[in-house]
């Protein structure tokens, strides 16, 4: 395979990313999501996204083939110092390390912005299927998450129950008095308390 480039998503990669996405929706359980976002809403997730956190795509051969975004773990002040992440793959480039790349990457800006927790919300199911399997669980945990929390037949897809496991990685330390994380990418200090 070509060596890969990974970079900032803008609006218009969209269109490629909603034909990656689309795929989970329609054929899998990764995602819970029953319809695939129109072309507009999935520019305006994107755009969302890069207000506040990094997203960012894998190219191979000038095409994308994977992308990574980030985002608000919960939406209150005092978790700021975590976020949510998220990463699709084109169905065939599973399994060359596109994903590890990617993950890589945003592990690295997101440290640089302050950011102290990772958390993934990762579908799972009692006994695999051809909608679900461990996979995204098994790919976390080698990339250094554990398991968090457990919540059981929550989602209901295709006919079926399946569990939602949540993941955490700690990449930052936890101080006393924790700076504010930069936000955006521009040096935007928002959220935070470090200065009282």
């Amino acid at each position: 395979m070509e060596a890969a480039v990974i970079r900032d998503a803008r609006p218009e990669d969209a269109g490629r990313i909603r034909e990656i996405y689309a795929y989970y929706v329609e054929n899998t359980a990764i995602t819970f999501e029953y319809e695939v976002p129109t072309l507009p809403e999935m520019q305006a997730r994107i755009e969302n996204t890069l207000r506040r956190y990094p997203y960012l795509v894998a190219e191979v051969g000038g095409t994308i083939q994977g992308y990574a975004y980030a985002g608000a773990f919960i939406g209150r002040a005092a978790y700021d110092w975590s976020c949510q992440l998220s990463v699709y793959l084109d169905r065939d480039a599973r399994k060359c390390g596109l994903g590890g790349m990617l993950y890589r990457a945003m592990e690295e800006r997101l440290k640089s912005m302050g950011i102290t927790n990772l958390y993934a919300c990762v579908a799972v199911p009692d006994e695999e299927d051809g909608y679900l399997s461990r996979n995204s669980a098994d790919f976390h945990a080698h990339l250094g998450f554990s398991a968090a929390g457990e919540f059981y037949k929550c989602g209901n897809k295709f006919g079926r129950w399946y569990n939602m496991l949540w993941m955490e990685k700690i990449i930052g330390t936890h101080g006393e008095c924790q700076p504010p994380v930069m936000f955006g990418g521009l040096g935007q200090c928002i959220g935070g308390n470090a200065a009282l």
